[in-house]
């Protein structure tokens, strides 16, 4: 499997500050061959099909996620498997949290009924991450290290969004639970 191809550089990892350096005698990974694993999966869970006529992509993450319960369970793991591919070729931690916020987004809006499977075709946290991966790589050496102002400004949003998210949930679940126990109560 792709493991495989990637099992040379296990344990070859000594951190120095924000960035990865490969330990002497380990052999760093391909990372041309992870960014190329990491763009065809990140097709296949964002952009696979097309419905016809209309030019409208989505992939393999809405259909799995219409499965309840585990649907978007299984593609949050295949989301995070493919950030810690990403996290091998040595990306700074900035992009890596930015990549970690999109499948984080991906996971609370493709969890909501009905209206989650709508947003898992809209919102294709893969893509994003192959997109910031791609980039990343492309940069030269002197620019990867440093974190860009629009990382900083997508994280801090995506945080105050994510919180007020996670609020608006417990405020509507804890109205419903209050509206069933007056049912209840009669």
């Amino acid at each position: 499997m792709v493991e495989r191809a990637f099992s040379e550089s296990s344990g070859g990892i000594v951190r120095r500050g924000s960035t990865r350096h490969w330990a002497r005698g380990q052999a760093a990974p391909n990372t041309a061959e992870i960014q190329a694993f990491v763009e065809k999966i990140s097709r296949l869970m964002d952009t696979a099909f097309e419905v016809p006529g209309l030019g409208w992509r989505f992939g393999f993450d809405a259909l799995v996620g219409l499965i309840p319960g585990i649907g978007d369970l299984a593609t949050t793991l295949v989301s995070l498997y493919l950030l810690l591919l990403a996290s091998r070729t040595g990306l700074p931690r900035i992009t890596l949290a930015r990549m970690g916020l999109n499948v984080a987004i991906d996971m609370v809006g493709g969890s909501l009924p009905l209206v989650g499977d709508i947003f898992d075709v809209w919102w294709k946290s893969n893509q994003k991450n192959a997109a910031l991966l791609r980039e990343r790589l492309a940069a030269a050496p002197y620019e990867t290290p440093r974190a860009k102002a629009s990382d900083w400004i997508f994280v801090g949003g995506m945080i105050v969004a994510l919180i007020g998210l996670f609020a608006a949930v417990i405020a509507v679940a804890t109205l419903i639970v209050a509206a069933v126990w007056n049912l209840v109560r009669g």
